[in-house]
């Protein structure tokens, strides 16, 4: 059974035939054994993959704009949050476990909170450094520049980072300072989230 390869459709048929064998009541015999088993078999089987559809469509709504309040009722759950708890459960990621992936998810959020809101107290330091980088052409520069044009001081760690190679043999001040930036951010992004 496990090397057959059933359609929906067939293997719903399947399942269905075994599940009126087995309410039909009277005793069991063998042959009811011998379509009882492979219906188990593929009912799994069948349940393995409509899982795995789930968090596939929920991304997808997502990505289309749908709120996890919108898909709340869609999901039988009460609330957004529940939503996307029930998302990351369900998500294959690094985790090994449903709750480690959420609990992974609030880290990453706790931890971008913190950074930008320490970006936000350092933005004047960030925003002076982020000037005197973008002076020096090489790659990254032009990203760097547009960062600097935003409102977000968070957003110019990434564009420093990515500089920072780049600086390293001719402007080793720079580098070191970018170096020093990006440490104090990590720093605050594993205090926040409960990271050792």
């Amino acid at each position: 059974m496990a090397d057959q390869e059933f359609s929906l459709p067939e293997s719903l048929a399947l399942i269905q035939a075994a599940r009126l064998l087995a309410r039909d009541g009277g005793e069991l015999g063998p042959e009811a054994v011998a379509a009882l088993l492979p219906a188990l078999e593929e009912l799994r089987r069948v349940r393995d993959e409509l899982a795995s559809w789930e968090p596939e469509l929920i991304a997808a709504a997502r990505a289309a704009g749908s709120s996890w309040a919108a898909l709340a009722p869609a999901l039988g759950v009460a609330s957004r949050q529940a939503a996307e708890r029930r998302f990351l459960r369900l998500r294959p990621g690094g985790e090994a476990t449903a709750e480690g992936r959420v609990r992974a998810e609030r880290n990453r959020r706790a931890g971008d909170r913190a950074v930008s809101a320490w970006a936000r107290e350092h933005a004047a330091e960030l925003r002076q450094l982020a000037a005197e980088v973008s002076s020096v052409d090489g790659p990254g520069a032009d990203r760097l520049r547009t960062a600097l044009g935003e409102d977000d001081a968070a957003g110019l760690l990434a564009p420093l980072a990515e500089r920072r190679p780049h600086l390293a043999d001719r402007h080793a001040r720079l580098a070191d300072r970018i170096g020093t930036v990006t440490d104090d951010a990590d720093r605050v992004r594993r205090d926040a989230g409960g990271q050792v």
